[in-house]
């Protein structure tokens, strides 16, 4: 889907002197309202803003002061990963 706004100049140009590229910050905020209501995952925010890595999504999530959606059971399943790696010692 594409989608298009169309602002005033003077609004572009407002934004712009705040934002620097209106099309990214608008795009960012659209990810970041998703991912704080529910409507997207992490992992959909990060394919939507083509990002390498899940730590450029918490990053930004900072940036908007938005919480990330951990759960124990995410911190188990890291931590099983960690030690299925040899990051951490087998229990």
């Amino acid at each position: 889907m594409q989608l298009t706004i169309d602002l005033p100049e003077d609004v572009t140009e407002s934004l712009r002197g705040t934002w620097g590229d209106v099309s990214r910050h608008a795009l960012e905020a659209l990810a970041v309202e998703g991912y704080r209501t529910g409507a997207l995952t992490e992992t959909q925010v990060k394919r939507l803003l083509n990002f390498e890595t899940r730590f450029q999504v918490h990053a930004l999530l900072r940036e908007f002061r938005v919480p990330y959606h951990y759960t124990e059971e995410d911190a188990a399943d890291d931590l099983a990963t960690h030690r299925d790696l040899g990051i951490l010692p087998q229990r």
